[in-house]
């Protein structure tokens, strides 16, 4: 497992680092590198684009960690980000989602709740802090789009490049597969989504249209 912490802090850096090589619960400790900015961080990647994971904090010097979301986003749209910041407010949070990260984690939680939450996104879930998970009293891991409409996991990347602006041919060199595969999976999109273009599920996929 390889793991990229993008923290400029280095004491925070360094802890990151050695509190996240226990990740992995099989004890095979997890290869864990750091880099202080966007700069650095994008070094690494396009060295190496076989990261497992991507931890980023937002006050990033130069390129903000919001702004370098998307950019990963874009660029490395197989590499899962969980964003890790003191700034955990409602509006930050889910705008973080929104751009594309699959966990928010607050600087103010435990190690052990961050590795908690690491594991979840390594599974293929999305980690919200508890408070934005409660409904009816219980704690729910707040539902994808490819739950709330049966999405198959292969649909669901499709729409996730969809919402990213690529085409069908650029989808297809990214998931190595046919163009008309992904035709098929667009049209079993647009019909579980219940709609009839791609702006139309790109609203239902940003929860901004029923």
């Amino acid at each position: 497992m390889r793991i990229l912490v993008i923290e400029d802090h280095a004491l925070v850096r360094e802890g990151l680092l050695l509190a996240l090589q226990a990740l992995d619960e099989e004890g095979t400790p997890a290869e864990v590198l750091g880099a202080k900015d966007a700069e650095e961080a994008t070094q690494l990647l396009e060295e190496n684009d076989d990261f497992d994971l991507v931890v980023l904090d937002l006050m990033l010097p130069g390129t903000g960690g919001m702004a370098f979301l998307g950019v990963i986003r874009k660029r490395f749209p197989h590499i899962p980000v969980v964003v890790l910041s003191a700034l955990d407010d409602a509006d930050t949070v889910m705008k973080a989602i929104r751009q594309g990260a699959a966990g928010f984690v607050s600087k103010a939680s435990p190690t052990s709740t961050l590795l908690g939450a690491l594991r979840e996104v390594l599974a293929g879930e999305i980690w919200l802090p508890p408070e934005y998970r409660e409904q009816g009293g219980k704690r729910r891991r707040a539902k994808t789009v490819a739950e709330r409409y049966g999405l198959t996991k292969s649909q669901a990347r499709v729409l996730e490049l969809l919402a990213e602006g690529k085409t069908n041919r650029e989808i297809a060199e990214l998931l190595q597969v046919t163009e008309g595969t992904v035709k098929i999976h667009v049209s079993a999109i647009f019909k579980a989504l219940n709609v009839s273009n791609r702006s139309q599920a790109l609203l239902v996929a940003q929860g901004k249209r029923q």
